[in-house]
């Protein structure tokens, strides 16, 4: 699929998004519990942190549970700060096997980021592993949830340590209240 990317990405300005899906969540699919709302508002430290530092563009990779997470608190301070949001889709219909109303998130959130990379028309066994590598690939530093588990997560950060990303960590189960 060739991609017909709008935005110029400036490796120095961006930070890519990496972290567990709701399984993997102290809080799982309910963000009105007290340790999602408390995390949510540690990310978004963390996210002004990181405009004050001199990023302006974040990739997300549009998985459940962080990356959603990140790009909605994103889009919330774009309001304020001149940044971009790009989401980096690993192929169409990444959502089709969600619920309802977590692809009407997905879609909700698509429609309001600055640009939307998608990188594969169809599913494939690497499409995954592909999008995190864009991601670390186009970014300076990787802001990512992980409970020190392995998983994609724990990949991708091995990835981004090997290509000389600055990472910042949030440990979701500090979160357990």
């Amino acid at each position: 699929m060739k991609m017909n990317i709008k935005v110029k990405i400036n490796k120095d300005t961006t930070a890519c998004l990496t972290g567990h899906r709701p399984k993997s969540l102290p809080w799982c699919y309910n963000e009105a519990k007290e340790s999602c709302i408390k995390f949510k508002q540690d990310l978004e430290k963390i996210f002004e942190g990181a405009i004050k530092y001199g990023l302006s563009t974040f990739l997300t990779g549009m998985a459940e549970g962080f990356d959603m997470i990140g790009a909605e608190i994103l889009l919330e301070l774009r309001k304020k700060h001149n940044i971009k949001v790009i989401a980096v889709v690993p192929c169409v219909g990444q959502e089709l096997k969600w619920k309802p109303d977590q692809q009407k998130r997905y879609k909700n959130i698509l429609k309001r980021c600055d640009e939307v990379i998608t990188l594969s028309d169809h599913y494939t066994s690497t499409c995954m592993n592909d999008r995190n590598k864009y991601m670390v690939d186009h970014s300076s530093i990787c802001i990512a949830c992980w409970n020190g588990q392995p998983s994609g997560t724990r990949n991708t950060l091995l990835y981004a340590k090997e290509k000389n990303l600055k990472i910042r960590i949030i440990n979701p189960t500090k979160y357990f209240i």
